[in-house]
């Protein structure tokens, strides 16, 4: 019962043997058991002579020329100058934040408005109770009106001062002449002492006269100032009421979106937000601001007024000009803050949306090539493999500018240069190649 089992796998064995092992023997014990077929003479040479071509064709590898040197496709590039852009990610930012405070103490007496309403500049957002401050205003104007009232009698006062002064002088000329005639006459013996001493104190009687008009006179100017001055007074406590009654009224800085509801009828609000809430929240989104942080590799490439365009993530290109950037890099990241401002006509752009900017920059010479170009060195730096004047391979360190259906613009090569567009990863710098110039179908 086992016997058979074990003659069939030896014979199996013997079959898989000689298809193996000894098939060549097999093969040549046909050729010469089977009859030759006419002509067959003649096909084994033609069978041998392409044996040996091929045997040639082994020696020499299809991408090798017969010197060694390595058969490449190349393309002459010439630089041509684009309009070089600096890419940034940011986000939308409104033009103008503001919280709306009061300045002064009082209880909402207004019915609020919603938030996501629409706002004119100057509309009206929340009215306090004004209280005592319309009496204080017509106290303050009351005085005004009286301090205004004795101004003209203050000015009448002035020219009888002047009179006096006048009078006074002409008093003084009279004592001085009669003195001097007393004086005279005495050293001629023709009049008394007592005579001479009379004048005299008349002479000093008129000084005292024209001190005292004087100072009459002064003391009408300094009625007429002090008038004035009660006034300026006046029209000061004015003004301060008329500020503490307009403050009750708190107008919209600008025109704008609520970001939240106003102040709730009957809310208690403080001068300067202390103890009490702002009155609201306004978003300015009509120009809207475009908010990136660029490298400081970059930041000398940008400049104030240059355009600039951007894509939402959401969807949407808006575009405007530059209109900010930093002097002064973050300290953490080490980058440099810019803004554009760009127009939001119907307010269709938010603050906070993810944006893509797109800035810009001075021209500069660029290579455009395939992407199949491109390699990587043994440091890992992209760049393309050229062919050197002497036809060898040299790698050469690129800087992708832009990425078009066409191609990608790099930079940092010469103005003309040959490269190797297919073949760069079979060669190494310094090593000899072939190459081939034609125009090769992307």
């Amino acid at each position: 019962m086992r016997l058979l089992p074990i003659l069939t796998a030896l014979v199996v064995a013997a079959v898989l043997y000689g298809v193996v092992i000894e098939r060549d023997r097999l093969l040549e014990f046909a050729r010469q058991a089977a009859p030759a077929a006419p002509g067959a003479e003649q096909a084994e040479t033609a069978g041998a002579v392409n044996t040996e071509e091929a045997e040639t064709e082994v020696d020499v590898p299809a991408n090798e020329a017969p010197d060694g040197a390595i058969k490449v496709m190349a393309r002459t590039s010439q630089a041509q100058e684009i309009d070089a852009q600096v890419l940034v990610r940011g986000e939308t930012e409104a033009a103008r934040m503001v919280e709306v405070m009061a300045e002064t103490t009082g209880r909402v007496v207004s019915e609020p408005l919603r938030k996501g309403a629409f706002v004119e500049d100057g509309e009206i957002l929340c009215r306090l109770d004004p209280g005592t401050r319309e009496v204080s205003l017509a106290e303050a104007e009351a005085a005004l009106a009286d301090a205004r009232a004795r101004v003209p009698e203050a000015e009448s006062r002035i020219p009888e001062a002047e009179a006096r002064v006048a009078e006074a002088e002409a008093a003084l000329n009279e004592a001085n002449i009669n003195a001097n005639a007393a004086n005279r006459l005495s050293e001629s013996g023709f009049a008394s002492e007592t005579r001479v001493a009379s004048t005299t104190a008349g002479v000093r009687s008129a000084e005292a006269a024209v001190s005292s008009a004087r100072a009459g006179l002064e003391a009408a100017r300094s009625g007429l100032e002090s008038s004035k001055a009660s006034i300026e007074s006046a029209e000061a406590a004015v003004a301060r009421a008329e500020d503490e009654l307009e403050k009750t009224t708190i107008k919209a800085p600008f025109a704008g979106l609520l970001e939240s509801d106003t102040a709730e009828l009957g809310a208690l609000m403080q001068s300067g937000g202390m103890g009490g809430a702002p009155c609201a929240t306004i978003l300015q989104l009509d120009p809207i601001k475009l908010v990136g942080f660029v490298p400081e590799t970059e930041v000398g490439r940008i400049e104030v007024g240059a355009r600039a365009g951007a894509r939402l993530t959401e969807g949407g290109d808006i575009e405007g000009r530059v209109t900010f950037v930093s002097r002064s890099a973050d300290p953490l990241t080490r980058t440099f803050r810019v803004e554009v401002t760009a127009p939001n006509e119907g307010l269709g752009i938010s603050a906070g949306q993810t944006a893509e900017i797109v800035i810009e920059a001075e021209g500069e010479l660029a290579h455009l090539l395939p992407q199949s170009a491109m390699t990587l060195n043994d440091d890992g730096q992209i760049g393309v493999r050229t062919v050197s004047e002497e036809d060898t391979a040299l790698f050469m360190s690129v800087e992708i500018l832009r990425d078009t259906a066409r191609g990608i613009y790099v930079g940092g090569l010469p103005e003309t240069v040959d490269v190797i567009l297919l073949g760069q990863e079979y060669v190494t710098d310094g090593v000899a190649v072939a190459p081939s110039y034609e125009e090769i179908i992307q």
